[in-house]
């Protein structure tokens, strides 16, 4: 993916580049203005997780979000990929007690919990984690939550035919300013479908979230805002940053170096949404330094929130003797055609 790609961040030892990340960046106004960029704002890239805002919405639009009672918490975790901390499995087991479904009728597979704290507990105790500790246990709970509503089939909800992954598809059409036959389909690590559009759309479809043109998609920015521990988890990028933003946007990371905000309208300032791609998937390393530096010059983040994030933003890289030999750090600047 090195064509229309340009360096984002950059690894030094001592006095020399090392390594770099390449990537694009795309910020777009819900109107579709392009308000900045760097590389390919047409690169095509799967979402992966950062489309569970938009897998999210169906279940409140429909009404099956009120129908069930599920809380806003509940709602949130739904539009996550948690850590796997013990609030996390008590969301999603609620939420399948209350659609009346165990725990054998979520399809997303088994991997031990990105929290260090739950997957020592799960060691000590001798245990293995189960699905209610995947990442992405809360999507495809939200996903037979609707199915249920609908009176439709549990056992076949992650085809991409399926009727509930369907309107997903044409809702996140919509919002992207696309038809259904563009948005490209593939399978997702946790088995759902996962959809691929460019970046100046994926960034179009963000903005249109944050600008909460009505109640459905306002409550999925508020859930997601309110609650950002329900989202990712301690110690994790969209729950620190939706912290130190202080309601100020949602954020929503996904694998291979994929990332999406949504600022709101603030003091005048139209909400915009915001999409980056890492070239090489790497969305710590790469992502992490990137979206923070994007926000920062999108003037989103200043001194205080820089420093409340600086461990994403730039970090020393030590040796095995502990000494400092490098550091990450990201190095660009975005283009802002319409600033002034």
């Amino acid at each position: 993916m090195s064509f229309g790609t340009e360096t984002l961040v950059e690894v030094w030892r001592g006095q020399h580049v090392e390594s770099e990340h390449r990537g694009a960046i795309a910020a777009v106004t819900a109107d579709g203005q392009l308000l900045a960029h760097i590389g390919d704002v047409s690169l095509t890239s799967y979402l992966r997780s950062s489309a569970k805002p938009f897998q999210l919405l169906p279940l409140i639009e429909s009404g099956a979000a009120d129908r069930f009672s599920f809380t806003d918490r509940e709602l949130a975790v739904i539009a996550g990929s948690h850590s796997g901390e013990p609030r996390h499995l008590e969301a999603v087991q609620s939420i399948l007690d209350k659609i009346g479904l165990g725990t054998g009728a979520l399809q997303c597979g088994v991997h031990v919990p990105f929290n260090p704290e739950a997957a020592r507990l799960l060691r000590v105790a001798g245990q293995e984690p189960t699905v209610l500790y995947n990442n992405c246990s809360g999507k495809h709970a939200g996903m037979l939550a609707q199915a249920i509503d609908r009176g439709l089939s549990t056992s076949d909800y992650l085809d991409p035919d399926h009727p509930v992954q369907v309107v997903i598809r044409q809702r996140l059409a919509e919002l992207a300013d696309l038809s259904f036959d563009d948005i490209g389909v593939g399978v997702d690590g946790c088995s759902a479908p996962c959809f691929a559009l460019p970046l100046k759309h994926a960034a179009l479809a963000f903005a249109r979230l944050a600008a909460a043109h009505d109640e459905a998609l306002a409550r999925v920015a508020r859930v997601m805002s309110e609650y950002p521990e329900m989202v990712a988890g301690e110690g994790r990028l969209d729950t620190d940053l939706m912290r130190a933003a202080r309601g100020r946007l949602i954020s929503k990371g996904g694998a291979e170096g994929f990332h999406g905000v949504g600022v709101l309208a603030r003091d005048g300032r139209p909400a915009f949404g915001v999409a980056w791609k890492i070239g090489d998937g790497d969305g710590k390393r790469g992502g992490h330094p990137a979206v923070i530096e994007a926000l920062h010059q999108l003037g989103l983040l200043g001194a205080e929130e820089l420093s409340a994030l600086q461990s994403y933003h730039h970090w020393p890289i030590t040796n095995h003797r502990g000494l400092i030999v490098g550091e990450v750090k990201p190095r660009f600047q975005l283009k802002m055609p319409h600033r002034g």
